[in-house]
């Protein structure tokens, strides 16, 4: 029987954390309960039939994936990239290489692939696990992997050498020995989107990955033995440590926002899910599609989203799925630093909406527990050192920091931009994180969004922030989403809003249709004084977007754009 096989059962030194070490915890707790879910084919009558894979089996499968990558020599501390695509292999090889205390690397390869190979060779990993299509990307792209020495490929292995995953998987069969890894050990590198530049990779340590698992079964009230669709691969990862089943959904990840709504719709059905995580981009999509057809999701018991702001439009077209008092939760963070704060739907619905309408930013609710946020002057200026009296006012906006133990320390590829994104508290050493995000906290303590600080518009009399300005001219029914950009040198920045129109139900065909929303766009602006500076107004065919999310706007490329169509 699997549940007598590794459960790790003997008691860990009291100074390990590992966040693998919940893997057979969960085993032994709920052997025989779906770790994982996925579609793998369908009847004659046209329904998807699934397959899964139990706790017990996932754990055994990814000691059995440890034993054979120790025996090539992947050891602990060894950087290994790891590309394969949302599966059962993709779960239990990140759980083998953390039993090992190896450091996945994990990368979004919707960047595009210069952009990946740059990251990839800034890393400098000694081993490199992938499908062929990645592996055919490291040979052709052979001097960005030079310090990589170990190979293997997930699935067939053409001419490139190395092991296969079908072997390494029959070395040993025996229970593995968790490595007795440190809360300040490195668990995994991660790369932010670049939707503000470069890419940049952050180091992960187990203690971080340890409290986010905490904090988000504690916050959000998660049980073992719930069912998640999880719409993001890294979130998924996530699922195994608290106990929930994750349904694989089928979809392309790099494309949240084209996502076939009846498969998501399908599986939440069909598997009887109860929490979803979903991009704003991908909750539009099936919430529109929810919408037009009548649908009903009575199994969810929360939606969580983030990535980028959720439209209250979006959040009231969702919640109309759900059952009553079912809440689609917020959480506002960075890859840097995730969880920072929550709000749920019932408050945004209910009272900041209202507050957003009318130009006052986002409220993405109160600091998480253990977190600590505070609100400094804006600067690009490095801070070495943090110190209370740095802290604005309730009311005043500047960038938003945090601390907390799932707050990152570092960017193992840039120097620079760890200088100019942490400072250390001299008080315990902790580091604090610039979020480069800029806001206020109200009266309240509750955290309130205006943009990115990259983004704001700096003309020669003030300084226009995106999200107040955006929100009064997204209330057009004719405007799907807007975009602030500023054209010219900082502090000299002429503003443009950059409109891209709503192609449901919206005649916005012809020139004269397309003046005439600008008018009433112009007449918007000219009622709220925080919105009068912005004298011009662009439509754009489709805003690019942020990869990952498919839900942030890529304001620089949008800049760029408005910059040679201005004053044409």
């Amino acid at each position: 029987m699997l549940v007598a096989m590794s459960t790790g059962l003997a008691e860990p030194a009291n100074d390990m954390v590992n966040v693998a070490t919940h893997l057979p915890r969960m085993a032994a707790l709920q052997p025989d309960t779906p770790a994982l879910i996925w579609r793998s084919g369908r009847d004659g009558a046209g329904k998807a039939t699934y397959a899964n894979l139990s706790f017990a089996e996932l754990h055994q499968l990814s000691d059995r994936y440890a034993h054979g990558f120790e025996s090539i020599g992947i050891a602990r501390g060894m950087r290994t990239i790891l590309m394969v695509r949302p599966s059962p292999e993709f779960f239990a090889l990140t759980f083998a290489l953390y039993k090992i205390g190896a450091t996945p690397v994990l990368i979004d390869p919707g960047m595009g692939k210069l952009r990946m190979v740059d990251c990839l060779r800034a890393i400098e990993a000694q081993a490199f696990i992938g499908i062929p299509l990645a592996h055919a990307m490291r040979v052709a792209f052979r001097s960005a992997f030079k310090t990589v020495r170990i190979n293997v490929t997930v699935g067939r292995r053409l001419g490139w050498g190395g092991h296969t995953l079908a072997a390494l998987k029959d070395v040993c069969s025996d229970p593995y020995e968790m490595a007795p890894t440190r809360a300040d050990e490195a668990a995994a590198i991660i790369f932010t989107t670049g939707s503000t530049g470069p890419p940049k990779g952050v180091l992960y340590e187990h203690g971080m990955f340890d409290a986010q698992v905490r904090i988000l079964r504690d916050h959000f009230k998660i049980e073992p033995g719930e069912i998640d669709l999880p719409t993001f691969p890294l979130f998924a990862l996530f699922d195994p440590a608290l106990g929930m089943t994750a349904v694989i959904p089928e979809m392309d990840p790099t494309r949240p926002a084209h996502v076939d709504p009846t498969k998501i719709i399908e599986a939440i059905h069909d598997n009887h899910v109860t929490h979803m995580f979903g991009s704003p981009a991908l909750l539009n999509r099936v919430g529109r599609y929810g919408e037009a057809n009548n649908v009903r999701l009575p199994s969810l018991r929360r939606v969580i989203s983030a990535g980028a702001p959720v439209p209250p439009a979006t959040m009231r077209r969702y919640t109309k799925m759900l059952a009553p008092g079912v809440q689609i939760f917020t959480p506002y963070g960075a890859t840097e630093a995730l969880p920072v704060a929550s709000i749920g739907s019932d408050e945004v619905l209910g009272e900041t909406a209202e507050e957003s309408a009318k130009g006052r930013g986002t409220c993405v609710g109160k600091p998480v527990p253990e977190a600590t946020v505070r609100v400094i002057e804006i600067t690009e200026a490095p801070i070495a050192e943090w110190d209370e009296s740095l802290s604005l006012p309730a009311g005043a906006i500047g960038e938003i920091v945090v601390r907390g133990p799932t707050v990152t320390k570092l960017y193992l590829t840039s120097e620079a931009a760890t200088r100019n994104a942490k400072m250390i508290d001299p008080r315990d050493g902790a580091v604090w994180h610039r979020m480069g995000d800029v806001g206020y906290l109200d009266a309240s303590g509750r955290v309130w969004f205006c943009g990115r600080k990259a983004h704001r518009v700096v003309t020669t009399k003030e300084t226009l922030f995106t999200i107040p300005c955006e929100a009064i001219f997204n209330q057009h029914p004719k405007v799907f989403r807007t975009a602030l950009v500023g054209v010219g040198e900082k502090g000299k920045q002429t503003p443009v809003l950059c409109v891209e129109l709503d192609s449901e139900g919206c005649d916005c065909a012809g020139k004269r249709n397309r003046e005439q929303i600008v008018r009433e766009l112009q007449a918007l602006g000219q009622g709220h004084a925080h919105t009068k500076p912005i004298a011009h107004f662009l439509i754009h065919p489709g805003f690019p977007v942020d990869i990952r999310h498919n839900a942030k706007i890529f304001r620089e490329k949008l800049a760029v754009w408005a910059g040679k169509n201005l004053w044409r």
